[in-house]
């Protein structure tokens, strides 16, 4: 499969970038085909403009020259992975930008039976994506999580299963506390990330 790896983190020395190329290399290492796509090394812009807000709706206008060159890659994905942490129980705003500027009307969903291009009912678009991961790593404790909810998990098990509409939903690997882990507990979530990404 080709498989699009999409890494939000801006430190190359981090513990997130060392997940990255974790999964990378047991995805090559499994025979796939990687498009590695660093956000941050790629200097993408997460901010949507004004003339993308109001062109959103307007199929295919809305690919603009910014926009359409991650389309592609999109499209010719077959599976997912998205590697990043939790910052303020949310996506890192590169991540939140990359979707919400990509995944467009015509690309991830569009609208049939509105009586307008802003209305009807929403339908899912992907249906190049098989298989879906997120690989994530949290400052606070899995109770503390819990009690917030865990926006995260429940985005990528909830909204991320809708939009690509696979058959199973998004394997979710995350490590909690990361901050109290010991170096084994960081060896062994390394070595679980390969072992979950040499069986994708």
């Amino acid at each position: 499969m080709r498989v699009l790896v999409v890494h939000a983190h801006p430190v190359e020395t981090s513990f997130n970038r060392a997940l990255f190329n974790a999964a990378c290399e047991a995805l090559t290492a499994r025979g796939h085909t990687v498009d590695a796509m660093n956000l941050y090394d790629e200097d993408f812009q997460a901010v949507m403009s004004r003339e993308e807000r109001l062109n959103y709706h307007d199929i295919p206008g809305n690919l603009t020259p910014d926009v359409k060159p991650y389309v592609d890659r999109v499209r010719a994905a077959e599976a997912a992975v998205f590697v990043h942490p939790v910052w303020n129980y949310g996506y890192p705003a590169i991540l939140k930008g990359f979707f919400d500027r990509i995944f467009l009307p015509g690309v991830s969903f569009i609208l049939v039976g509105g009586n307008g291009t802003d209305k009807g009912k929403l339908v899912t678009n992907m249906k190049n994506i098989r298989k879906v991961a997120y690989i994530t790593t949290y400052g606070g404790d899995r109770f503390r999580t819990w009690i917030m909810g865990d926006p995260p998990r429940r985005l990528a098990m909830r909204w991320a299963w809708v939009t690509f509409g696979t058959l199973m939903p998004p394997r979710y690997l995350a490590l909690y506390d990361m901050n109290n882990q010991t170096e084994a507990g960081l060896k062994g979530f390394i070595d679980k990330v390969k072992r979950e990404m040499g069986k994708f």
